[in-house]
């Protein structure tokens, strides 16, 4: 058993013997759909990614209130063994903590003191790493009738024994030589586990499936967009749907790589009429022209489908984005609660995607409330039609005859991190941002199994692809830059009840302390802790934490204490920006604070080490070869244009970099697989190799004469 950072080894295991105890006369983690559905009346605990069926992240708790968050402080931190990116919600159940980290792993913590009771190491091969988008990050776990429920990178959903940490069962979910991966939180209901996956940068065909808790058996699959028209069908519950809805929505020739529509990030159970809300993401490729012939809704891209439960029928879908070609996906989390409209009490389901508009439906019927804008100055919208209800898309907006700059743009007004809802003040609470992407379409198309391979160029250079094939630059005036804040919205009212500018925001968590707690990143991978006003908006109380904070905190309470608990550490999207100051790499962790803890967080890391450009030098068409070889296929780990926040290395400070052979054997050869580092000889040559590293030899060189130039003077870190 392994010792959390800062917890001396005998309460360690006094704490281990407690719960060995407990786990041996009690039933461990034993989360029933009854306690799921009413997870409010124990706030003790945080039994699901949501907190509940409802989803809504809002607890009961109040010790931490307004008038005693000043002495809010850490009662302990736990470290993961990776520098990778954090994304998991921790669970509590009845003083248990259950939290995922990078590569899938899962941890049992004991939830006041960080001590670890067992963990589990699915093992996801190195040959995966390159599989998800966004760095090979987990959302989160479920947890139900005495077993926990994880999906991996590799596309597996395990089910573990929540006493032992011992796998009980493994089923493959994917198709393992697609592009496909499971990132997000399994949910659970009636004895079903529900799980979809992620991959539509890559090509295929999104899908959520249901399987028996108890064997792991395969119950439905429901996939959200069709598949050969030459087939007579995938034996599916979307079978039927597909043909009579979907597929006139679809136009030119079909090909294995079209569709997307992955559910990677939001499913929701709703009990009060036993169905499933799965949000779908983009379509592949991003660009409708080389995707459905430039025409066409195609459904189910972007879109809410409501399902039943037990069997995965269709009852409803709502297509939030038609013919989606801006990366707008529709996955960010659902919120189901009762809302007073025009006077009639409803059953309403609440969603803010990227697009830019807030969203309120009927649960029963699918209707459409309202969509509002909750961001200003949208331009690939004319809103809702108000008799269809259709969103009205600019025609213009698609950019096939001529380049269009999109508001938002392709990052969203609003991300995956989760939202809150507070039925104290009424009003939803997440983070929102205002930004634009100058989409011009390439002018042809070429798919490639494993390239991200969108269809379009955006800011005058092509979505991770050769940069000097995009002559066309941001027209003057237009402005890509991104303002952001924590918005509070009122949903009854369709308007913002107030904004607070904040940098870098994750996710949201809303208490009965009137309190709204949300992390943040401080240079893209130092954090911070928050507290709010939740009627206001106000920030109340801060901590610095030595991750960036991308994950809704999470909140419970034992033996009468109540404590705010959060993953940390910088990853996911986030890897894809950066630059000076940066940093050390450290692990992620989760931290918990409560009032007046004494624990003490790790100082914040030094600065990374220098640049380490070689003294060899290369003719400047072999340069720029390179930059385009790493564009294509290095920059979405690795930072774009060279842009590193150091979680994935710093290709300007690898070691490699002055030795060609180390080189080759790393990015040829293969040689740090099972760190996630693939050999890349599938899509270049040993000289294209060697032309990256020209490139970034002179990238480096670049670097150090920055910082040489500041006169050997560092940034500080702020």
């Amino acid at each position: 058993m392994a010792r959390a950072p800062g917890i001396p080894a005998q309460p360690l295991l006094v704490a281990f013997l407690a719960w060995l105890v407990t786990a041996c006369s009690t039933k461990v983690a034993y989360v029933d759909d009854e306690r799921l559905r009413n997870a409010e009346e124990e706030p003790e605990n945080w039994l699901s990614y949501g907190g509940g069926y409802s989803e809504q992240r809002y607890s009961q708790l109040a010790q931490i209130n307004i008038g005693t968050v000043s002495r809010l402080a850490p009662a302990w931190s736990f470290d993961f063994d990776t520098y990778r990116g954090q994304e998991s919600t921790p669970l509590v159940v009845d003083g248990v903590m259950y939290v995922t980290s990078a590569w899938s792993k899962v941890y049992a913590l004991d939830a006041r003191t960080g001590a670890m009771l067992w963990s589990y190491d699915p093992e996801v091969p190195g040959s995966a790493g390159p599989k998800p988008c966004c760095d090979v990050v987990n959302r989160g776990a479920a947890v139900y009738k005495g077993k926990v429920f994880v999906g991996t990178i590799d596309g597996r959903l395990i089910a573990i024994d929540a006493r032992t940490g011992k796998p009980v069962w493994s089923t493959l979910t994917v198709d393992p030589k697609r592009m496909h991966s499971i990132t997000g939180a399994p949910r659970v209901a009636r004895g079903k586990v529900f799980i979809g996956n992620g991959g539509g940068e890559f090509g295929g065909r999104g899908y959520v499936s249901a399987y028996d808790t108890e064997t792991g058996k395969l119950v439905w699959r429901f996939y959200t967009v069709p598949g050969d028209p030459s087939r007579p069908g995938d034996g599916a519950a979307s079978d039927e749907v597909l043909e009579r809805i979907a597929r006139p929505t679809w136009h030119g020739p079909w090909r294995d790589y079209i569709g997307g529509g992955h559910a990677w990030n939001a499913i929701v159970y709703d009990p009060d009429f036993n169905r499933l809300y799965i949000a779908t993401g983009n379509g592949f490729p991003l660009n409708r022209k080389y995707r459905s012939d430039g025409k066409g809704d195609n459904l189910f891209i972007a879109s809410i489908v409501a399902l039943d439960a037990d069997t995965g029928a269709y009852a409803w879908h709502y297509q939030e984005v038609p013919g989606e070609s801006w990366d707008y996906d529709s996955v960010q989390d659902m919120i189901l609660t009762e809302l007073r409209i025009d006077g009639v009490r409803r059953k309403v389901l609440l969603h803010a995607p990227k697009n830019g508009f807030f969203y309120v439906f009927d649960r029963a019927s699918g209707e459409l409330i309202s969509a509002t804008p909750y961001v200003p100055n949208i331009t690939w919208s004319k809103g809702v039609d108000p008799v269809t209800g259709r969103m009205t898309v600019v025609p213009e907006a698609y950019y096939m005859d001529a380049p269009f700059t999109s508001s938002p743009g392709a990052g969203g007004a609003h991300g995956w991190q989760p939202p809150a809802f507070s039925p104290k003040t009424g009003l939803v609470y997440f983070p929102a941002a205002e930004n634009s992407t100058h989409y011009i379409s390439t002018p042809d198309y070429e798919y490639v199994e494993g390239i991200d391979s969108p269809g379009f160029y955006f800011h005058g250079a092509p979505a991770h692809g050769a940069e000097s094939a995009a002559p066309q630059r941001v027209p003057v005036g237009v402005s890509t830059r991104s303002r952001s804040y924590l918005l509070g919205w009122d949903p009854v009212a369709r308007k913002a009840a107030w904004r607070t500018d904040v940098r870098g925001g994750g996710g949201v968590l809303a208490t009965a302390g009137e309190l709204l707690f949300q992390g943040r990143s401080r240079n893209g991978v130092l954090g911070e802790l928050a507290a709010f006003r939740a009627d206001t908006g106000e920030e109340v109380w801060s901590y610095k934490t030595p991750n960036a904070i991308m994950q809704a905190p999470v909140t419970y309470s034992v033996d009468g204490e109540q404590y705010i608990a959060v993953t940390s550490g910088a990853g996911g999207a986030g890897i894809l920006s950066g630059g000076e100051p940066a940093y050390a790499r450290q692990p992620g962790r989760v931290i918990a604070f409560k009032l007046d803890g004494a624990a003490t967080l790790p100082e914040d890391p030094p600065l990374a080490p220098p640049p380490a450009p070689p003294e060899e030098t290369w003719p400047t068409a072999v340069v720029d070869d390179g930059k385009a070889h790493y564009a294509r296929l290095c920059g979405r780990c690795h930072g774009l244009n060279m842009r590193s926040a150091n979680i994935i290395p710093d290709l300007r400070r690898s070691a490699a970099l002055a030795d060609k052979e180390a080189w080759r054997a790393i990015v040829i050869d293969g040689v740090l697989e099972r760190q996630g580092m693939v050999s890349w000889s599938k899509f270049i040559s040993p000289e294209g190799a060697e032309a990256i590293r020209a490139y970034v030899a002179e990238e480096a060189r670049r670097l150090a004469g920055s910082i040489k130039a500041q006169d050997g003077s560092r940034p500080s870190i702020q």
